[in-house]
């Protein structure tokens, strides 16, 4: 039995492409290159990795966001809200520090290295009523997002805090270069001669509660989840995980296929994901397509915390009536697709965004305007 609705009120982000919301979505908007080439990560090779630009250390940056989200709140403090962290790294960045400045694991928190180390953080700063967290590889915070819309439903919680983050990690960046999917430039999702995708840092907080705050409002209507359970890295080429996802995010928010203006794609650049979401998108809008982006082609791909982040860019989507763009497309490799290259000012409703990881796992979230 639904209670009530959930509705993300408030939002902060830090990303590559800026610092704050109105930064970001800016970036997107202006199709800025905040990727940068590196050859610290990999040896003997470049890749290009979406580094925050920030002097600040990443854990005073979580705090940051936390802070501002208090402050444009109706919260005098996290005493009675949920915590909910998306993470496909927590403290890896912590203990990988360490091991390389001791070549021990001996120094090592226990404490400061899984999933859960970025709440154990959190709670030595705040007091919330619970925590619990999701590593999902890149669906953690799009997973975390959908847990908090359930309780919130349910009436078991009136706030939750969904932080989707992780850092740059060698681990990450050396483990993707294996795989063989990295790009040695900015990445071009859905561009027919990509190279590859861009491992990124992000932090993204969303405030979700069971009453809207304002105008600005908006409505978490719908999820889907499926699990294809194809290859451990790779989809199912045609697809079918995807598809069930958007179907059922769509069916969960009691709307029809043709009520989505805008997708924002999961879109990594590489070719099997690309390839899979595009078959995906194409058999089940085929009569009835929106506008299509992948964001990433700015902010990269910043794994656990792309469901939170791209959450955060739907909402200012939907509240400026803009689709984003993507960047550097020529040669698309699906015509049907409707993709947007530039900015597209238009009547929006209700958006989908996507969110794939490894071994099947897929979440599309519905978002709308406040009701």
């Amino acid at each position: 039995m639904k209670i009530s609705n959930a509705y993300i009120n408030n939002f902060s982000t830090i990303s590559c492409a800026g610092n704050s919301n109105e930064e970001l979505f800016s970036s997107i908007c202006q199709k800025k290159n905040k990727i940068s080439l590196d050859t610290n990560y990999v040896k003997d090779s470049v890749v290009a990795i979406g580094k925050i630009d920030s002097k600040t250390l990443f854990d005073d940056l979580v705090f940051q966001v936390c802070d501002n989200i208090l402050e444009e709140s109706n919260l005098k403090d996290f005493s009675n809200t949920l915590l909910v962290i998306g993470s496909s790294v927590g403290g890896m960045i912590k203990t990988e520090q360490i091991f390389f400045q001791d070549k021990t694991y001996e120094n090592i928190n226990y404490k400061e290295h899984p999933i859960d180390a970025v709440a154990y953080k959190l709670k030595q700063k705040y007091t919330f009523y619970d925590d619990i967290s999701f590593s999902t590889a890149c669906t953690s915070s799009a997973n975390a997002l959908g847990y908090a819309k359930e309780v919130i439903e349910k009436g078991i919680y009136k706030n939750v805090l969904v932080i989707g983050l992780d850092s740059l990690s060698y681990t990450t960046v050396c483990g993707f270069h294996a795989l063989s999917v990295l790009s040695s430039k900015p990445c071009t999702p859905f561009e027919r001669n990509r190279e590859g995708m861009n491992v990124s840092e992000a932090i993204a907080a969303l405030l979700v509660q069971n009453e809207k705050s304002s105008n600005e409002s908006i409505e978490i209507c719908g999820v889907g989840y499926s699990s294809d359970a194809h290859h451990m890295t790779q989809p199912q080429p045609e697809g079918l995980g995807a598809n069930k996802a958007m179907s059922l995010a769509i069916e969960n928010a009691n709307i029809k296929k043709e009520d989505i203006s805008y997708i924002n794609a999961h879109g990594t650049g590489t070719y099997a994901n690309d390839f899979s979401e595009l078959n995906a998108i194409s058999s089940l809008f085929s009569d009835c397509m929106p506008y299509v982006s992948s964001t990433k082609s700015i902010t990269g791909h910043t794994l656990g915390a792309a469901g939170a982040l791209e959450a955060a860019i739907c909402c200012m989507a939907i509240n400026k009536q803009i689709i984003p763009p993507s960047k550097d497309i020529k040669d698309l490799e699906n015509e049907i697709i409707k993709i947007s290259n530039e900015v597209i000012n238009k009547d929006i409703k209700y958006v989908l965004s996507n969110s794939f990881a490894f071994g099947g796992n897929n979440v599309s979230l519905v978002f709308g305007c406040a009701k």
